[in-house]
């Protein structure tokens, strides 16, 4: 492979907003999958992930069909995606099993789920190093090049009409998008640096504290919370773990759990405790994002 731009290359990045911006803008759905890289020359065809690591032999369905709708050499930044069951929303959850060790599992969950892929920006073409130029020739440069392109390959929607976004992020909601990107007009492409912009959905919640993980730094500082819901029938589902806070606040939190520890007993997720060991509060099997990781917890 010998491409202007060679992989790995680390995508550029979204800052987040509370509204949407105004400005020379191109507006774009903000698609919930794997942010990807394609790297194509001829017959040699990489997908690179946002961590710079290669997802090329979890898409096999995606591999044949790139190449069949790209053009013989170019780098494209875009997303892949999964339909859900229903047809009409996105499922990331089925999208994250797609990642699989097993290679027979691998072609088994291709033709069972395929994925697609979503292109959004152009990063060379033939001989052509696009980075340095604006986006606004790189979408018109991106939508010649996929022009006759047929699924499971598309092209993202795009408006510099600030209403429409405005519409797409009310209408997009239930359809499993994240929210709207902006990117301006004039902007270069920035590999790992957030020149975009971000508004997404927002939901709250009041959840329970089911646990903690400790902090890679030592056993005083919070490195993540388990958190959960309630569920009509008295049980308690986890809805996932939060992890952002400075140092500081991550001691003072261990500081402040600490008269409220308990053990299994009685705990409504106790049953990991017997299954894995305490290892984990969700009851279905482990990842090749959580392999290798101690994933215990304190409840």
């Amino acid at each position: 492979m010998q491409l202007p731009v060679m992989p790995p290359v680390p995508p550029m990045l979204a800052k987040a907003v509370s509204g949407m911006p105004d400005g020379a803008l191109s507006y774009e759905p903000k698609w919930d999958g794997f942010r990807s890289i394609i790297f194509r020359d001829g017959d040699e065809l990489e997908i690179g992930s946002r961590n710079e690591k290669p997802m090329t032999r979890y898409f096999p369905e995606l591999v044949e069909a790139l190449k069949e709708n790209l053009p013989p050499r170019c780098v494209l930044d875009g997303e892949i995606v999964l339909v859900g069951a229903s047809g009409d929303r996105l499922d990331f959850d089925a999208l994250q099993q797609r990642i699989h060790p097993a290679a027979s599992r691998v072609k088994l969950l291709a033709e069972q789920t395929p994925a697609k892929f979503v292109a959004f920006d152009l990063l060379a073409l033939g001989d052509d190093d696009y980075t340095g130029r604006p986006f606004a020739e790189r979408r018109a440069a991106l939508e010649k090049a996929l022009a006759g392109s047929k699924a499971p390959v598309h092209l993202t929607a795009a408006t510099q009409d600030k209403e429409t976004a405005e519409q797409w992020f009310r209408q997009f909601e239930g359809a499993g998008l994240d929210g709207i990107v902006a990117k301006p007009l004039d902007g270069s492409y920035q590999p790992d640096k957030r020149v975009m912009f971000k508004v997404k959905h927002e939901r709250t919640a009041d959840c329970v504290v089911a646990g903690y993980r400790v902090h890679k730094s030592g056993p005083d500082a919070i490195g993540s919370l388990l958190l959960g819901l309630y569920k009509d029938d008295g049980g308690l589902a986890s809805v996932g773990v939060i992890g952002a806070f400075p140092m500081k606040r991550r001691q003072e939190l261990f500081a402040e759990l600490q008269t409220l520890v308990t053990d299994f007993d009685g705990h409504p997720w106790a049953w990991a405790k017997q299954e894995e060991g305490g290892r984990t509060p969700r009851n279905a099997g482990g990842s090749r994002w959580s392999a290798g990781k101690d994933l215990s917890f304190v409840p």
